[in-house]
């Protein structure tokens, strides 16, 4: 079996890497370190929570463990799709440089850019930045990427599939040709490799499992929900989730939950803090203080569980995640295998249930398609509500028939001897209507009322 001591790493690294806990590497780590010591552009597929992260961290390390770097030229960049995997790379660097005079800077939205130019200004071994940020600072003139040696894009297929196309290519373009490029990811779709192939020159190309497959660690699990009125399902499904909680008892010590939507996101923290639960959203929308204070909560326990959007569904590496609830089946298969991706970390079990509308039905079909594998159904926990006159709509009336309704509503009661009357009239051409074999009523008929009959001066004095 390797450890890491086989992998050529530079002794102080291995020191860090002892002090972590860690002693043998992941199938990834171990395909991957080498050709990246050895200074080959790396394309690292694997699924989530393999310990891609550490597979270009450790490497980094040790290459860059002699030289120094230059005031705004930063010997190595790491790009990141997220605010929070950005802050999560950060980590790991810190975690595995304790034993090296290495410096880093995060650049992400969200915090002062004073404050990121003084590091950039001292000269920086280690970059980590989202795109977006990264161009504000080079635009700022506080930035050089000319002195860039190690180029890193981690989740690339989130990186590209998020519309950071042209960001990239720009990026790219301002580092040198000579640059090491390393892509890790846990997909690579065929339309995205291809567009790998103009960044990475003869590649070597580590995949440790079939792409696009969940933990064999993760018990999945789905359950169909069908509502009879759409404007009620989010409440349905709400109640759906809150049974499934309580239904895993203390198996679920923490969970995330996912939303496909920011504002479902907060509607469904905020319904399950009113039902007594620890819960706290977490999306975009969010200052970056406040999603780094709701991570770190989650992480130390002080919050059970963590409703997210997709923004947390890439490459946090939160290692005890008891469970994930999908309250939406996420629109894109590959969005899937990475929001279950959060539990069953490290060989650890981990569970996942997906609750599934009528109208999901089919993006459901899609991940079952990916996974090659079908998710077993669950029985739903929350009985079916009996039928109330206040969920069926009211038909729909042309106006035609309104004004038809209306119209016998107007009219004076049959008295009894009209019963005998045939009920099928006959209606002519003209304004008249002529009943069976009687004569045409011309006007109002016998139905005059008294007042049209009164002169001007009569209904005046009345």
């Amino acid at each position: 079996m390797t450890k890491f001591t086989d992998l050529n790493l530079n002794p102080k690294v291995l020191k860090a890497i002892e002090e972590a806990g860690y002693e043998t590497p992941t199938p990834i780590q171990e395909g991957a370190i080498p050709p990246a010591l050895e200074g080959r552009d790396v394309l690292g597929i694997a699924q989530t929570g393999t310990g891609k992260t550490a597979s270009f961290t450790l490497p980094m390390i040790t290459l860059l463990a002699r030289g120094r770097a230059r005031a705004r030229m930063p010997r190595s960049l790491v790009l990141c799709p997220t605010r929070e995997l950005a802050a999560q790379v950060a980590e790991n660097f810190d975690t595995y440089t304790k034993h090296l005079k290495l410096t880093k800077a995060l650049l992400i939205g969200g915090v002062s850019f004073k404050e990121q130019e003084a590091l950039i200004d001292r000269g920086v071994d280690v970059l980590i930045a989202t795109p977006g940020r990264l161009l504000d600072h080079f635009e700022r003139g506080k930035l050089l990427l000319t002195g860039v040696q190690i180029m890193v894009v981690d989740e690339a297929d989130r990186m590209l599939d998020m519309g950071f196309i042209p960001d990239i290519e720009r990026i790219f373009s301002l580092t040198p040709f000579t640059r090491q490029t390393l892509f890790f990811s846990a997909t690579m779709a065929p339309e995205i490799e291809r567009i790998t192939d103009t960044f990475l020159s003869a590649p070597a190309r580590i995949e440790v499992a079939r792409q696009a497959t969940a933990s064999e660690t993760i018990e999945q699990g789905v359950v169909m929900v069908k509502g009879r009125r759409r404007d009620r399902e989010g409440s349905t499904k709400r109640k759906v989730l809150r049974a499934l909680i309580d239904a895993e008892g203390d198996k679920c010590t923490n969970a995330i939950i996912f939303c496909n939507r920011k504002t479902d996101v907060d509607i469904t923290a905020k319904s399950l803090k009113k039902y007594g639960y620890n819960a706290a959203p977490i999306h975009g929308d969010l200052d970056q203080s406040q999603r780094m204070k709701t991570l770190d909560g989650f992480r130390d326990g002080s919050v059970r569980l963590l409703v997210a959007s997709d923004v947390a569904a890439r490459g946090l590496d939160i290692p005890s995640v008891s469970h994930v609830f999908n309250f939406d089946v996420p629109s894109h298969p590959e969005d899937y295998v990475h929001r279950i991706g959060r539990t069953g970390r490290a060989g650890r079990e981990g569970k996942a249930i997906t609750i599934c509308s009528a109208r999901d039905e089919k993006a459901l079909d899609a991940i079952e398609k990916l996974i090659q594998k079908e998710i077993p159904r669950l029985d739903n926990p929350v009985q079916a509500e009996p039928a109330e006159a206040e969920d069926k709509k009211p038909e729909k009336k042309s106006r035609a028939s309104t004004r038809k309704d209306e119209g016998k509503k107007d009219k004076p009661a049959k008295d009894a001897a009209s019963t005998d009357k045939p009920a099928k009239e006959k209606r002519g051409r003209g304004r008249g209507r002529r009943d069976e074999g009687g004569p045409a009523v011309v006007g109002m008929g016998d139905h005059l009322p008294s007042f049209i009959a009164l002169s001007f001066d009569e209904r005046r004095a009345g």
